[in-house]
């Protein structure tokens, strides 16, 4: 199967030098699940997607600094490669940015939470346990980072998990579109890294508690069971 990672942001020389790119994160991730997957990389910032839409099997947008409500040509084209692929019944994962996009390309709404930053591990209630999901969990903890989160809906979703702080923190469209607002690939020490160099932006209480939610558990690698089982139904 090949993955066609599609790179929402522009990551900084040091992030790169010390964590890798989108790509590097979402492979690592993704092949504990299934070390045959393969992987492609496009840029949306530079809108360069494929010639056609079947170049990959499946598709997966990353996360952003961007907001998906922003009215720039860049993040237009994305949102038409999402409908695409809705109309095409291709696969297609959004993380964070990716999710919050989808939705909105979809119909959906996505605003700036009024309760600030989402910061740390969050852990996040099953509403609904479709056949993919397997084995079956009740809670599962994700890292978070993030402000903006779908506040509605796309038409024919529906909800797969929700916590307190982001009612709608996962959601799937018909069989063909699974979305997480936390962060499967983020490791501990890159989360830290963020939260460390925001901490005059997310304020003093927020970072202690994102902080201290790093020695919890995370099921990173079970969400990209549930990923790789999805892209494979």
């Amino acid at each position: 199967m090949i993955i066609g990672i599609v790179e929402a942001d522009q990551l900084d020389e040091e992030v790169l030098r010390q964590f890798g790119n989108y790509t590097d994160r979402f492979a690592e991730l993704l092949c504990t699940a299934d070390p045959r997957l393969q992987f492609r990389t496009y840029c949306a910032l530079s809108q360069q997607y494929p010639e056609d839409i079947d170049a990959c099997d499946a598709y997966l947008i990353t996360g952003s600094k961007f907001s998906a409500y922003e009215e720039v040509a860049w993040i237009g084209h994305l949102k038409q490669f999402v409908r695409d692929c809705y109309a095409r019944e291709k696969k297609l994962i959004g993380i964070c940015f990716g999710h919050q996009l989808i939705a909105h390309a979809l119909g959906g709404d996505v605003h700036k939470s009024e309760k600030g930053w989402g910061v740390g591990l969050i852990r996040s209630g099953i509403t609904h346990s479709p056949a993919w999901m397997s084995p079956e969990l009740d809670v599962f903890g994700l890292l978070f980072n993030h402000q903006d989160q779908v506040t509605r809906l796309p038409p024919d979703a529906a909800l797969i998990a929700t916590n307190d702080f982001c009612p709608v923190s996962s959601f799937q469209v018909d069989q063909s579109i699974l979305t997480f607002q936390g962060h499967p690939e983020f490791s501990r020490d890159y989360l830290r890294y963020l939260i460390v160099n925001r901490r005059q932006d997310i304020g003093d209480t927020v970072y202690r508690q994102a902080i201290a939610s790093l020695e919890q558990p995370v099921d990173h690698e079970q969400v990209a069971k549930w990923i790789v089982n999805f892209l494979r139904e």
